[in-house]
């Protein structure tokens, strides 16, 4: 059965309660089918503010599939759980090609991320066609190599701000993919773990020198998959910070809630 996001309970606490890691807050939720040009469905959840304007709009790319990397991957529920109301912000997340979760399974298979440039394509078109404003790739793992290679060439480039790296393999991304970005002039962010399995933070400020306006921050005592509270909050700061109007450093994103509030199924 699909998941429908309408079906969380809210209710209202006596006073501020704290934000946990399966506290959903306040927004407007639907499920989404995002069609890629190669003749695929794929499936998603977008997350917008209840109220206000949207501040910013964070197209998410998933860990890799293979490796149990889909749209619910911890850091990503969370956002979409918190930053519509925390901070404005609006969350597409989805399952590419061949990938399932509870919202449902994308049609095709995996393609080792060459097919998929058609799933970042769909994913960026839908985001623009709904008007959703300042748009972000945010990738994780496999997903950085998505927006990497595909990210700064059309018909992607002209339509997002920049992008937002969570632990960068760079296995399948190349220098030439670096350069393409370098010439592009669009911001980086690109967050490493210490104890990352595949690239640390020296050899990532090395390989990402390459791009000029990258901004390569190693987070002392991580692991590449972001494990803890204390670590998928880091990443949530530090991502508001940047796609933030004014860009810069880390949010400081409120810790408490005092409000109407849901509790996820683990």
């Amino acid at each position: 059965m699909t998941f429908d996001p309408a079906s969380y309970d809210f209710t209202q606490a006596a006073g501020p309660v704290p934000i946990r890691a399966s506290t959903v807050l306040p927004a407007r939720r639907e499920n989404v089918e995002l069609q890629t040009a190669d003749g695929h469905t794929l499936v998603g959840e977008l997350a917008l503010p209840e109220t206000g304007e949207i501040r910013a709009t964070l197209i998410t790319l998933h860990p890799l599939p293979t490796h149990g990397g889909f749209m619910d991957s911890h850091v990503y529920r969370k956002a979409s759980y918190r930053l519509p109301a925390l901070a404005g912000i609006a969350v597409l997340r989805f399952n590419t090609r061949g990938t399932g979760s509870p919202r449902g399974t994308s049609t095709g298979a995996f393609e080792e991320g060459v097919g998929e440039r058609h799933d970042v394509e769909a994913a960026v078109r839908f985001a623009v066609e709904r008007g959703l404003p300042n748009r972000w790739l945010v990738g994780w793992s496999f997903g950085t190599e998505l927006a990497l290679m595909y990210g700064a060439t059309e018909p992607v480039a002209s339509q997002v701000e920049g992008a937002v790296l969570l632990s960068p393999p760079l296995h399948r991304a190349t220098d030439k993919h670096l350069q393409l970005w370098a010439e592009s002039g669009k911001p980086l962010k690109v967050l490493v773990p210490e104890h990352d399995d595949f690239l640390q933070p020296a050899e990532a400020a090395a390989r990402f020198s390459l791009v000029p306006q990258a901004h390569v921050l190693g987070v002392d005592g991580a692991k590449h998959l972001w494990v803890g509270e204390k670590y998928a909050a880091r990443v949530l700061n530090e991502i508001v910070g940047h796609v933030s109007a004014t860009g810069g450093n880390a949010a400081a994103l409120p810790t408490e809630w005092d409000g109407p509030a849901a509790t996820a199924a683990s």
